[in-house]
């Protein structure tokens, strides 16, 4: 059997919302694998080694411009990983339009708006690995999160529509669906809470940000040439079916 060509490394790899979180793991990942690391993101501090540019991804030229500056920087890009997106909680009878539509803005044309930009230099290149961080929530659903959960399902019909359009490029789009993970936010959570929580979680415990990082950084490989249009859950079971 002849083995799969390796993908040229170091690459460029694009991981937005790169400042805290999964983002943050995410990034720090390529960055020890020897990637090029660059991201788009609002405010904060970044990971050694990750260059940074200020934007906003619910501005198609500020999409374009942030791209355009990491190309002038670090080269084509050839790893996208959409990590960026924001909750607004709220029961649906008392939603406004605003919560909804401001989620839906950052979390899914957000995305859009990058997977777009991206695309061009990856058919060029005739390589290229997507990689779209959805949530457990997106497919299991969650009380008070009708506008989020929407946002990070429709990141799966997003993938494999991207898949059926762009898979005989080399270019593979796949979903990955975190659940819990340990965090600042997780961590003050009432403790009986926390116990509720981890009851429901066949492991029994939130996960580690950078569980998620090793499986995103498994799907930009070469390794996952032939995974396209996938849904692969990081939740300890917790949606297992969904």
């Amino acid at each position: 059997m002849s083995e799969a060509p390796a993908s040229p490394s170091p690459r460029t790899v694009v991981v937005t919302g790169a400042n805290r979180g999964i983002g943050r793991s995410i990034a720090e990942r390529f960055v020890a694998n020897g990637d090029r690391v660059a991201t788009i993101y609002r405010s904060g501090d970044l990971p050694e080694g990750v260059f940074g540019v200020v934007g906003d991804i619910t501005d198609t030229e500020a999409v374009d411009a942030a791209f355009t500056a990491i190309e002038a920087e670090l080269g084509p890009v050839e790893v996208l990983v959409a990590n960026a997106g924001v909750t607004r909680d709220q029961l649906l009878m008392r939603m406004t339009d605003d919560e909804f539509e401001s989620v839906i803005d950052v979390n899914l044309t957000g995305t859009f708006r990058c997977v777009r930009r991206v695309s061009k230099g990856m058919i060029r290149l005739r390589r290229g690995r997507i990689v779209l961080i959805s949530s457990v929530v997106g497919l299991y659903g969650g009380p008070g999160q009708v506008n989020y959960s929407a946002s990070k399902a429709a990141l799966v019909g997003m993938a494999r529509s991207i898949t059926r359009e762009l898979g005989g490029r080399g270019i593979t789009a796949n979903v990955v669906a975190p659940g819990f993970i340990e965090t600042a936010m997780t961590a003050e959570l009432p403790e009986e809470r926390q116990k509720q929580y981890k009851a429901n979680i066949p492991a029994g415990r939130f996960a580690q940000a950078d569980e998620v990082a090793g499986v995103v950084q498994f799907l930009a490989s070469p390794d996952a040439g032939y995974i396209s249009g996938a849904v692969i859950p990081v939740d300890g079971g917790l949606g297992m079916g969904h």
